[in-house]
Order: C-alpha cells, then structure tokens, then sequence
C-alpha cells in the first residue's frame, strides 16, 4: 500500500460522509489525496476528487484528447 492509499477504515469513512458529496454526485474531500476515489457503490467505478487540482487537471486532459480524436475522426470522414 502506497503512503497516498488511505486505510479501508479511512476510506470508507470519507466514503460514507455526505458533506465529500456535492448533490450526492460530486466527490470533493481536500484530506483525500487520491485523483479517482471509488463511487459510493465500489462497483460502479471510480469517480474524480473535485478538490484535487491534479484530478481536475486528468479529466480536462482526458476530455480534451477525446475531443481531438472525435474531430479528427469526423473530419476524415
């Protein structure tokens, strides 16, 4: 387990605390230095920490190369 893994007990506690869910949706704890945190149902997935800059950051660059791709693929058309 890495020094950034936070404990089962630990995580389950964040996990469980509705004011790390905006609108229920939205994971944002500050204390969780994790960039994707499991969902709230371990088995739908992972989601982002909205308060980590450096998740933030992934999924701007994830959307943005999807983007690109998807145009370049609808332009070669």
């Amino acid at each position: 387990m890495s020094s950034k893994e936070p404990s089962k007990e630990t995580s389950d506690k964040w996990k469980n605390d509705p004011n790390n869910w905006i609108w229920g949706i939205f994971y944002y704890n500050k204390e969780d230095p994790r960039i994707f945190p499991p969902k709230k149902i371990e088995e739908m997935g992972f989601t982002i920490n909205f308060a980590n800059p450096n998740s933030v950051l992934t999924a701007v660059i994830a959307l943005a190369f999807f983007a690109i791709v998807t145009f370049v693929i609808l332009k070669n058309k």
